[in-house]
């Protein structure tokens, strides 16, 4: 099982924000940060930090924090929440 925290800052880094931001109801462009350039940077960071490659559905489909998290659960990755 994996930490919320390195969770949290693996988004966080991505985006170039304070980890403290992150929360599991933060939306897709409810910061200026997490547009959809910087999405991009989330699944990649997600990827580079987990070993896993995400389905193309999946990253249409990661519109909150905690649906990102639902969707990693898919590829064998569970975050303590």
């Amino acid at each position: 099982m994996h930490t919320t925290e390195k969770f949290y800052e693996v988004i966080a880094g991505a985006i170039a924000v304070k980890k403290e931001l992150i929360e599991e109801d933060l939306a897709y462009q409810q910061i200026p940060e997490w547009d959809s350039m910087s999405h991009l940077l989330i699944v990649e960071a997600l990827e580079n930090s987990y070993q896993i490659k995400f389905e193309f559905d999946d990253v249409l489909d990661m519109g909150t924090v905690g649906k990102i998290r639902e969707k990693m659960k898919k590829y064998d990755v569970v975050v303590e929440i």
